[in-house]
Order: C-alpha cells, then sequence, then structure tokens
C-alpha cells in the first residue's frame, strides 16, 4: 500500500480505475457464467426430457414384452431423430434391471444387469452431469398403468456445451483485459489532463521555495473560468502580494536605517563641530604667537586631539554603513565602534553607560548586522532610559552562541514591543513606532538567533539575543596583544 501511495495521482488513478474494472468483471463473468450455465442445464434438460418421453411411449409395448429386436430398431430410430440431442448411448432395462436392449449391444449385452458406470451416477436423482468426462446421465422410468416396468438410461454428449463454456471465458477475459486497457489509458489521458495545471503550479511553488517566486505567465493560464484558472490568479496574486511586501520590508529597512543613520548625525555634527572650534583656535594662536615654541606644541597637541576625535567618529560611521564590509566576521573592534556613535545620545541624556565587551577574537558572525543589532537596541534603549538614567550593554562569547544583553530603566518594553520581537514572523508596523525592533527582530532571524525580552524590577527592561556562532583560534598577533 505504501509502493501506491508513492506513485504519482496520473499513475494511481488509472490503477485504481484498473482495479476497479477488474473487480467489476470478475463479478459480472461470475454472473454471466451462472446464467449461461443454468441456462445450457435447462435447455439438457428439456431436450433430455423430450428424447426420453418419446422413448418410453414408443417402448412401453415392446418393454410389456420385452422383446429385444423391437427396442433395438425403436433405440436405431431415434438416433436419427433426436441428433441434436446427441445420445451417447441408451440403454432399456426391465423392472428387474436386467438389460432388455441397448443402442451398443456389444458394450452392453442384452439380459445383464445394468453396469454400474450407469446406475451410479443415477442412484438418487434422475439427471447428472460430470463435466471431467464431458457427459450428461439421465434416467426416466417406464409406468404401465401405475406400474413401473423398467428404465430408460441414456449418457449424453456435453462437449460442445462445456466448450461453448470455456469460448464465452476466453471472450469474457480478452474483452474484459481489452476494456481495463482501454478505461486506464483513457483514464490516464483524464487525469494527466487534469492534474496538468496542478504540476506547472507545483512546480512554481518549488521553485519560488528556494528562490523569488514569479508569477505564471498567460500563455501556461488554463481556460478562463475553471477552477485551475482561479487557482493560478489566486497565486500570481499571492506572488504579487509576497514581492510588495518584500519591497515595502526593504523600504522600511532602508527608511530605518536613514533615520538612525539621521539620528546619529546631530551627535556626530556635534562631535565634529566641538573639536573643530579648538582647531580653529589652535590655529589663530599659532597665528598670533608662532614664534613662540610652547604655543606651537600646545596647539600641535590640541590639533591632533582634535583630528584624532573627528577620525574616529567618522571611521565608526563607515564601519556600520559600508555594505562591502556585511560579510566581515564579528571583531571586538565592531562593538567598540557602536559605543562611539551612541556616545552622542548618552552625552545628550546624561546618561551613565555601562559597558562591556568580552569579544577578544573574531567570531563566525557577519559584523555589519550584528552592530546594526546592537546599535538598534541601544539607542532604543537610550530613548527609553529617562534623562540621568542608566543603560547597560553586556557582550561575550560562549561555547556555542553569542550572548548580546542591552538593559535600561526607564519604564520597561510594552507589549506591542515585546511581541515585535519575540515573533519571528512579525509583519513589519506600519505607521506606528517599533521599526528599529522589527528590524532587530528580522536580522535576528536571519542570523537564526533568539532574542528573550524581560521586564526588571522595580523598572527597566531587558534585553537578550543569542547568535550560534564558533570562535576562530587566537592567531599569535592576537594572543601576543592580548598578553
Amino acid at each position: 500500500m505504501s509502493l501506491v501511495a508513492r506513485l504519482p495521482i496520473t499513475l494511481r488513478a488509472p490503477l485504481l480505475v484498473a482495479l476497479l474494472m477488474v473487480a467489476v468483471s470478475v463479478v459480472v463473468s461470475e454472473r454471466v457464467m451462472r446464467r449461461l450455465v443454468e441456462t445450457q442445464e435447462r435447455q439438457l434438460v428439456e431436450l433430455s426430457s423430450v428424447y426420453l418421453d418419446g422413448l418410453s411411449s414408443s417402448l412401453t409395448p415392446h418393454i410389456l414384452r420385452e422383446d429385444i429386436w423391437e427396442v433395438y430398431d425403436a433405440l436405431e430410430r431415434s438416433r436419427a431423430l433426436y441428433s441434436a440431442v446427441r445420445p451417447i448411448e441408451t440403454v432399456v432395462i426391465d423392472r428387474m434391471n436386467r438389460v432388455i436392449a441397448a443402442s451398443d449391444p456389444v458394450r452392453t449385452p442384452s439380459m445383464e444387469v445394468i453396469s454400474p458406470e450407469l446406475q451410479e451416477p443415477l442412484q438418487a436423482v434422475q439427471f447428472a452431469i460430470s463435466e471431467a468426462q464431458g457427459r450428461a446421465y439421465v434416467r426416466r422410468d417406464v409406468v404401465y398403468q401405475g406400474v413401473r416396468i423398467g428404465a430408460i438410461y441414456a449418457v449424453l454428449d456435453i462437449k460442445h456445451l462445456l466448450e461453448e463454456r470455456s469460448d464465452v471465458v476466453t471472450t469474457l477475459l480478452i474483452t474484459n483485459a481489452l476494456l481495463t486497457l482501454g478505461f486506464a489509458a483513457v483514464g490516464y489521458a483524464i487525469v494527466r489532463r487534469m492534474v496538468g495545471p496542478m504540476r506547472i503550479l507545483a512546480s512554481r511553488l518549488t521553485l519560488g521555495a528556494g528562490e523569488r517566486a514569479e508569477e505564471i505567465p498567460q500563455d501556461e493560464m488554463p481556460p478562463s473560468g475553471s477552477e485551475a484558472r482561479r487557482l493560478f490568479d489566486a497565486y500570481n496574486r499571492l506572488v504579487e502580494a509576497e514581492r510588495q511586501r518584500g519591497a515595502l520590508a526593504h523600504d522600511l529597512a532602508r527608511e530605518e536605517k536613514l533615520a538612525s543613520l539621521g539620528r546619529l548625525a546631530s551627535g556626530m555634527a556635534h562631535e565634529i563641530n566641538n573639536p573643530l572650534g579648538g582647531l580653529f583656535n589652535a590655529l589663530h594662536s599659532i597665528k598670533r604667537h608662532g614664534d613662540r615654541s610652547e604655543v606651537r606644541n600646545s596647539a600641535a597637541d590640541l590639533i591632533e586631539r582634535g583630528l584624532i576625535g573627528i577620525r574616529d567618529v567618522v571611521e565608526a560611521t563607515l564601519e556600520t554603513y559600508r555594505p562591502d564590509r556585511s560579510r566581515r566576521a564579528l571583531t571586538q573592534d565592531d562593538l567598540e565602534d557602536v559605543r562611539v556613535l551612541v556616545f552622542p545620545e548618552i552625552k545628550r541624556k546624561n546618561l551613565r553607560l555601562k559597558w562591556r565587551n568580552d569579544i577578544v577574537t573574531p567570531v563566525t558572525a557577519p559584523g555589519a548586522p550584528v552592530r546594526q543589532v546592537v546599535l538598534n537596541l541601544l539607542l532604543n534603549a537610550c530613548v527609553a532610559a529617562p534623562v540621568g538614567g542608566r543603560v547597560g550593554v553586556e557582550i561575550k562569547a560562549l561555547d556555542q552562541h553569542l550572548s548580546i544583553v542591552v538593559e535600561d530603566d526607564g519604564q520597561g518594553l510594552p507589549s506591542q514591543a515585546v511581541k515585535i520581537l519575540e515573533t519571528p514572523d512579525a509583519p513589519p508596523p506600519i505607521g506606528e513606532g517599533g521599526l528599529g525592533l522589527w528590524m532587530v527582530r528580522r536580522l535576528a532571524t536571519e542570523l537564526n538567533g533568539d532574542i528573550r525580552c524581560e521586564r526588571r524590577s522595580p523598572s527597566g527592561s531587558r534585553i537578550e539575543l543569542r547568535l550560534p556562532i564558533h570562535q576562530e583560534p587566537k592567531t599569535r598577533e592576537a594572543q601576543h596583544a592580548i598578553a
């Protein structure tokens, strides 16, 4: 049964049709053969009755006189008269079961007891058939004035009837086989035509599971108004909706990234503008008092510190938003850059940042997506924390995963935000907040990560992101730097 279940439906349906036809043909053939046998036996009984009735009426006087020659002469005349009965042998006996005369006197001599071969099949009945011998045995008692005076035994040839049965069976087998094959072929053609649209749809679904789903072109569409056409139209609408959803998600991700960059830009401008003021002051001092060495050295130191600060801010921003670095392994510097990027927001709200980064060697996680996740979570914590509050970040690489924990002492995550973070297939929020958290959830899903949210007591939130990783072996340079 399991083998049949694994067959395609284009073969299963014709096979079931063939099995059904075989079952029907067996039942029909059995009924036909039964009716044929009943009809043959009824006709044989009727013919033998006519044959024996004619003999008994003509032989009664001769049986009373036990006239052997007259009985034999009557049997010879009846052979030609009743040829349709096809008698093989006819025996006439008296009341003492002695043979008066027989159609074959050599085989059955007169005045002897009838042979058991004729008598045994008809001991309890007057009609018997032996299909193995191809013969029928009949008996008729001859009665005169209510007294049995003898009997007539006859052996009839029924081989032609058995041959007729064999011909009917052969005809039924051939006809049923041809009909079964014909119906199976027609069923195969019909089922193949019916499942043709389903095969097209199945191939499209299979391709869409591994690649980008494509709409079914018009030249492959079934006729209008059919169920398959409605199914194909629904699939095309689904593909279009999925394409629009993907485009919308891509646009939302880009907008969120630009929004994050915009929020950081004001802080970066402030961080760059402050050292620029010092640089201009240093230049002014050099212009006015450049002949004094202590002034030049002090101004040069100021200029160097200012340029280093500007360089750090610019490099951190470039590392975060440079797309060609998205597949590079995550390093400690990647995460340290995040602290540089959020420093303006920390400074603006006068927050206390508790930062712990235990990443020492590179880990097998894409650097850019992980940086983006940490940045979004940290920016969200800065927004949730009150002025003068506290935010914390703890990053550590364990044996099988990377753990990133972000905490704040704000009012706690709302239920909608928790749902966005903990639901892998959550749709992007349209026209409402939480887009940054949805981006975190999407990136975590792409990285096969797991997010856990927790409300802290008495206030605050704790979000932990776990990503599967494998730490890369320490190089000699890294070991030397750690030492």
